[in-house]
């Protein structure tokens, strides 16, 4: 088993990267600042002056006001806001607004806080909308869908967390405007990998600080002034009244920091985080011809997600015997409290179940190198060779 985090290759930056030492040192310097924000006092101000900042800068780099920010504990809450929030104030001003639709193959933040509308009096109708075998959402399936105006609004991910499949949000956008949908992209896994959609397209944005190299625990939610909310949380009304409770100086400061470097080496990363993926893909391609990528080379994509399934492979003895020699990675399936489930991405793309089995999902981050491949090419061969042996005793 190998222990040493300098020695193992660490392939699961869809799940979180790592920490950014900016980001660190921003979260450090800015936690010795004592006070509340919302005081006016003068340790209150200094304070109030600390979150200011963070927010002016990651505004800044996201290009709009200030006020558009909801600061967030991560994606999962920025995504329940839009998901549930907001069709719950568009319904108060629009009653006939009593459905939301949502891609199919989205993370279950919003698949599932759509789904859970159903409960509520009245209720709000989840529509699913269908993808191809590319993850890309079907346009006969967005208009069908969006054509009746009851839905308030609608959204997909800009960057699938599973297969690394992107979608045209543009393209979105323009089917929903028509009908008056407002438009919600969850950004968590595509910040730092792709350009972000332009805010004439969208009009809610979620981004997570852990995927970006920020702390666990900071996200935000993007939102124009115009879109209506219902209150998630009362208490002090910060935050548009919105989200009540004391904003995180610090954690602000970190995720601002960790956001400047991301977006400003973007294009940088890319092409060397490209370079990384298309090694792997060959080195995989070598070990096993009989490996299937998930995803086509020309298929749009982020550069830095590779999703494989091995043929006859069982996933969960693959993740532990590469665990075993020095691979951190995921099986590629929806975990939910470190359980692996079958994926719904995949059965939304049209995977049956044994088409799925022996999944990897590879994911490259700011941190890897070479070194991290080298390992993992290494450790392939005998650990698919014994997960294969798995596989035939399970049938």
């Amino acid at each position: 088993m190998v222990s040493d985090p300098d020695e193992r290759a660490y392939l699961d930056h869809a799940a979180t990267t790592v920490l950014r030492p900016v980001a660190r040192d921003a979260f450090l310097e800015a936690s010795t600042v004592r006070g509340n924000p919302s005081s006016v006092h003068s340790s209150g101000r200094r304070a109030r002056a600390v979150l200011d900042e963070a927010l002016e800068t990651i505004a800044g780099l996201l290009g709009v006001p200030r006020s558009w920010l909801i600061m967030t504990s991560g994606g999962t809450e920025a995504d329940n806001l839009a998901i549930r929030s907001v069709p719950l104030g568009v319904m108060a001003k629009e009653p006939a607004r009593t459905a939301v639709a949502v891609a199919a193959t989205d993370h279950p933040a919003v698949v599932a806080t759509a789904r859970s509308l159903a409960s509520l009096t009245p209720p709000v109708q989840a529509r699913v909308l269908d993808v191809d075998a590319r993850g890309l959402l079907r346009p006969g399936s967005v208009s069908e869908t969006l054509a009746d105006g009851a839905v308030s609004v609608v959204s997909a991910a800009l960057v699938n967390n599973e297969t690394g499949a992107r979608q045209d949000i543009a393209a979105l956008a323009a089917a929903a405007r028509p009908h008056g949908t407002l438009v919600h992209t969850d950004a968590v896994q595509g910040a730092g990998h792709v350009q972000l959609p332009s805010f004439e397209d969208v009009d809610l944005m979620s981004l997570s600080g852990h995927k970006i190299g920020a702390p666990v625990g900071v996200g935000v939610l993007v939102a124009k002034p115009e879109v209506p909310f219902g209150v998630a949380s009362t208490g002090g009304g910060q935050q548009r009244g919105v989200r009540s409770g004391t904003l995180d100086a610090a954690q602000a400061s970190a995720f601002a920091a960790a956001l400047r470097e991301t977006l400003a080496e973007r294009d940088r990363e890319g092409r060397r985080v490209q370079a990384l993926a298309d090694r792997l893909r060959a080195g995989i391609r070598e070990i096993d011809p009989s490996a299937r990528f998930t995803l086509p080379e020309d298929s749009p994509t982020s550069p830095h997600i590779l999703h494989v399934v091995f043929p006859g492979a069982d996933s969960d003895s693959l993740l532990f015997l590469l665990d075993e020699r020095g691979v951190d990675s995921s099986a590629g399936s929806a975990c939910s409290a470190g359980v692996t489930q079958a994926s719904p991405v995949l059965a939304a793309m049209g995977f049956t179940g044994p088409q799925t089995r022996g999944a990897l999902r590879l994911s490259l981050g700011w941190t890897s190198t070479d070194h991290d491949i080298d390992v993992l090419l290494s450790a392939l061969p005998e650990s698919l060779e014994k997960a294969r042996a798995v596989g035939a005793l399970l049938g």
